[in-house]
C-alpha cells in the first residue's frame, strides 16, 4: 500500500493577511500586523507580529516577500463562559456539555470583556482550543462611576467607569451607574449607550 504524503498548504509571506493564522516554529500563531518595506533595489520585505496561540506572547519576524509560511486550518464552535478557575477560563458546549480552559494569557486584554453565561467563538487546532472571537462590540453594565455634577456639560469630557466584567473606561459625564454601555472589544473603548 501506497503511503500519500500529507500536502502542507504554503503561502507566500507577502500574501499572508491579518487575521490569518500559521504554523511558526512548530505551533500555532495568529497574524495580529503586517508591514510592508522596500528600501532602493534590495528585495522587498515584510515584517509580521504574530501571537502564539500556545504561550499568548507576541514575536515579530521579518521575511522576504517571497518566502514561504505554513497556512493552519482552524474550526471554531459556539461556547458558554462558566466561570474562572485559577488562571484559567471555563468553556462549556451548550448541546454536548464538553467542558474547554484557556489560559488568561492566550485570551490576553480580552478577559475583561468576557461575561458569565454569553457563548463565544472558541478557536480550536488539532482538537485544542486555542483561542476566542469575541464580537467587535458588546454591551456592558456600568457598575461604579461618578455622579454628573449638575451644571458640568463641558463638550468631549470624561469620567472612568467600572464595568461588571471588571475593565476600567472612560465614559462620558451623561453615563450614570446601573446603565448599560457599548464597549469596543479592540480597543476597550466606549462607543455608546446601549439601546433597551
Amino acid at each position: 500500500m501506497a503511503i500519500i504524503p500529507k500536502i502542507v498548504p504554503m503561502i507566500k509571506t507577502g500574501g499572508v493577511k491579518k487575521g490569518m493564522y500559521l504554523a511558526w516554529r512548530g505551533e500555532p500563531v495568529l497574524v495580529v500586523d503586517k508591514e510592508f518595506s522596500h528600501f532602493g533595489r534590495g528585495a522587498a520585505t515584510v515584517r509580521l507580529k504574530f501571537k502564539n496561540l500556545k504561550r499568548g506572547n507576541v514575536v515579530r519576524e521579518t521575511f522576504k516577500t517571497d518566502d514561504l509560511v505554513e497556512e493552519i486550518s482552524i474550526e471554531s464552535q459556539m461556547a458558554q463562559f462558566l466561570y474562572k478557575k485559577d488562571n484559567n477560563f471555563v468553556f462549556m458546549n451548550p448541546r454536548t456539555y464538553e467542558q474547554y480552559e484557556i489560559s488568561a494569557e492566550i485570551i490576553g486584554k480580552n478577559k475583561n470583556s468576557i461575561k458569565e453565561k454569553k457563548e463565544y467563538q472558541l478557536v480550536f487546532y488539532r482538537g485544542e482550543a486555542i483561542g476566542i472571537n469575541l464580537p467587535k462590540k458588546i454591551s456592558l453594565l456600568v457598575k461604579e462611576t461618578e455622579a454628573a455634577v449638575k451644571g458640568n456639560t463641558v463638550s468631549g469630557a470624561t469620567k472612568p467607569a467600572k464595568l461588571e466584567t471588571g475593565l476600567v473606561v472612560k465614559v462620558p459625564l451623561f453615563i450614570k451607574k446601573g446603565e448599560k454601555v457599548v464597549i469596543n472589544t479592540e480597543t476597550e473603548e466606549y462607543v455608546s449607550r446601549a439601546g433597551n
